[in-house]
């Protein structure tokens, strides 16, 4: 085997080159696999005494997509087009040996092979709408030349993988090598039986594309609408499926090229990019010594078996870890069990498990009516209701209960993580686990580091996150924690915004506009007005309140701040104009005309006043943190990458401008975050 460069390396078995990609750990296509790729594939193509050439990758994957690190920059090394067209071109048949994940960057290097043999688990795809892009290098004129437009269409524009029994029935791989096989040794004798079978040169590029017709591509669009709402990535990569039915390969690739520039130079992409780094960054935790160990945790307890407590049991039941769950009220922890299990059942019914796995879940929970039954577990998970007396009372029996070195965790909102930890001699081993309902579907995890909570205890909250699929990120001690402390700023200029001027379906309609999937007065109404609120206590304060008292108190009743059908659609309500117009006269408010430009400044710009105040703090570890929380919390769309790379998009010094001209408006404890006013003079970003 001879060494092409520090990652490639070039070995000939009997008239048969092997190309070895070595470049850990994902083998991405950065400059310097190109480079070694070209040099390798000039010498094998060039010696007469190889007949064939195999291109494989060490370690545990094949090239898993390009270096995303290298988008937006300056170009350096061999170019990747090149080498495509250089392997495409080649007199000598090409296998491609594919495990692990062949996506993107990696896949289109395969389509270029003249043939590719895989082992079942590869995956195979084009994912780079998931970055705001498309597969910049022909994928988009290759792929649905084998598979044909419409399943060309769901692959691309949902950026999901296939795997590689998949892949061979749709004939984007030739072979399907068994699993723990030598799979270098297998391309070297399918390379063989092509010599030897005189098979010819299979060009993707010659291929014409199947079931492309008008119909297909304006179905597709309408099928997809709000699903692609708002992104570019989707609508170019269609656009470039059509240019492959429509016009010729190098025709195609060019208007695939060109729309991959406008891409990666545009904003949507940018945020994007950044929220796949961001994603990442944020397991990171500062402050926490090397080497940390993690508790295991082999069952959980959960008390509280409603929507939160179940949502929360059926996280670990997924991943096979017992749950015991409790309750007060036996009619409670009925109905919490069978909910899980109407859940999985419903699951099951269309077709994503199996009713044996719907058994296996079931068994492995155990509803019980008494705290004593956590006294095994490893974690112990607090869901019941936001008041902090409840909470400090259960603590402290825990504290009686758990066993020494178990996690007690609270699924607080908003509540002082120490002061409930207060309640318990060991302040050491509690922690905040704030789930997002429905927590068995939102990705987030807020998890909360108190004063007192020990390294390992962080790192084990952190890595149990991970292991059950959520996204987690670090938070300090604060009301509300990072995203419900920002979400207050918002919520509060919606309900200024309303008496001034605007209408709850002005707020909205500018929300969704934005990106959200819906607008302040729609999520109130969706979870309920009455929320914390009381019929004894109330006393028509706000807007809010008087739509309880009316008994409009959201979807559940029929009626909120919109009216609602039997299906649950919405109507503006003349009743909720009225009532907002007499109450704003009662307030002495003088209304005026508001256009949607405040109403989004008001709605955007103090949340990130607020984020400003929340990273100047330390409640946040960095500012792309804030943005994971809100991306994966509260639907802030991922094509504006956040409430800080927004800000940075927009530019500092025009938020402080705009706020301060609102100012009179943001009531009269608004306060003007210090370091916005210092990142807007002296021309910073917030996410570096």
């Amino acid at each position: 085997m001879a060494a092409i460069n520090e990652v490639i390396d070039l070995s000939i078995e009997d008239g048969v080159a092997v190309i070895t990609s070595n470049h850990q750990p994902v083998n991405a296509l950065s400059a310097i696999v190109r480079d070694g790729l070209t040099a390798a594939f000039d010498k094998a193509i060039a010696d007469d005494a190889i007949k064939a050439i195999v291109l494989t990758c060490a370690g545990r994957t094949f090239f898993a997509g390009a270096d995303i690190s290298e988008f937006g920059k300056p170009p350096k090394g061999a170019s990747l087009h090149a080498l495509f067209d250089k392997m495409e071109s080649a007199s000598k048949p090409i296998v491609a040996a594919i495990h692990g994940t062949s996506l993107g960057g990696g896949f289109e290097t395969a389509l270029v092979c003249h043939y590719r043999v895989a082992v079942p688990s590869a995956r195979v795809g084009l994912p780079e709408v998931k970055l705001g892009l498309l597969a910049g290098a022909g994928g988009t004129q290759r792929l649905p030349r084998i598979v044909g437009a419409a399943k060309a269409l769901d692959m691309v524009t949902s950026g999901v993988p296939v795997g590689g029994k998949a892949a061979l029935a749709m004939g984007l791989v030739d072979e399907l090598v068994p699993e723990g096989s030598d799979l270098r040794a297998a391309g070297v004798a399918f390379a063989r039986k092509v010599l030897a079978e005189k098979r010819p040169l299979k060009k993707v590029r010659d291929l014409t594309v199947a079931g492309a017709t008008p119909e297909l591509f304006a179905e597709f669009r309408a099928k997809n609408a709000k699903a692609f709402r708002g992104f570019e990535a989707p609508e170019a990569s269609i656009k470039c499926i059509e240019a492959a039915a429509n016009l010729p390969f190098d025709e195609g690739k060019k208007f695939e090229r060109d729309e991959f520039m406008k891409l990666v130079v545009g904003v949507q992409s940018q945020a994007q990019r950044y929220m796949f780094f961001a994603e990442r960054q944020a397991a990171k935790i500062d402050g926490l010594p090397d080497g940390t160990a993690i508790r295991p945790v082999k069952r959980v307890g959960i008390i509280g078996a409603g929507t939160m407590g179940g949502g929360i049991a059926m996280n670990f039941l997924n991943k096979g870890i017992p749950v015991t769950i409790v309750e007060t009220q036996q009619a409670a922890l009925d109905r919490g069990t069978a909910t899980i299990r109407k859940n999985y059942e419903n699951t099951a019914a269309k077709g994503r498990m199996t009713q044996d796995d719907v058994e296996k879940r079931m068994a492995a929970l155990s509803p019980s009516l008494d705290l004593g039954a956590l006294a095994d577990c490893d974690l112990i998970i607090e869901a019941v209701f936001e008041n902090m007396a409840i909470k400090k009372e259960l603590f402290g029996k825990l504290d009686k209960i758990a066993k020494p070195g178990a996690i007690l965790a609270s699924n607080t909102s908003y509540l002082n993580v120490d002061e409930i930890a207060s309640a318990t001699s060991r302040p050491q081993d509690v922690v905040g686990m704030h789930f997002f309902s429905p927590a068995n579907v939102m990705k987030l995890l807020e998890v909360v580091r108190g004063a007192k909570t020990a390294p390992d205890v962080l790192a084990t909250a952190m890595d149990i996150g991970k292991t059950i699929g959520k996204v987690a990120v670090v938070s300090g001690v604060c009301h509300g924690f990072i995203g419900n402390r920002m979400l207050a700023q918002r919520q509060a200029q919606a309900n200024a915004l309303i008496l001034e001027g605007a209408m709850p379906w002005d707020v909205d309609r500018v929300a969704y506009d934005f990106g959200w999937p819906m607008g302040p007065f729609q999520m109130s109404d969706l979870a309920g007005l009455d929320i914390g609120w009381s019929k004894e206590t109330s006393k028509g304060a706000t807007i809010r309140e008087r739509l309880c008292e009316l008994d409009r108190r959201g979807q559940k009743t029929g009626a909120g701040f919109y009216d609602y059908d039997a299906k649950r659609y919405r109507t503006n309500s003349q009743l909720v104009e009225k009532l907002i117009l007499d109450f704003a006269a009662e307030k002495g408010i003088q209304r005026r005309k508001i256009d949607d430009a405040e109403i989004l400044e008001r709605l955007v710009y103090p949340m990130i006043n607020e984020g400003a105040k929340i990273l100047a703090e330390g409640i946040a570890q960095r500012a792309s943190d804030i943005d994971v929380v809100w991306i994966y919390g509260y639907g802030w769309p991922v094509y504006r990458g956040g409430p800080m790379f927004y800000a940075d998009t927009v530019g500092a010094a025009l938020v402080l401008e705009a706020l301060e001209k609102h100012l009179p408006k943001l009531g009269p404890d608004f306060v003007i975050a210090p370091l916005l006013r210092q990142v807007a003079s002296e021309g910073k970003r917030f996410t570096g």
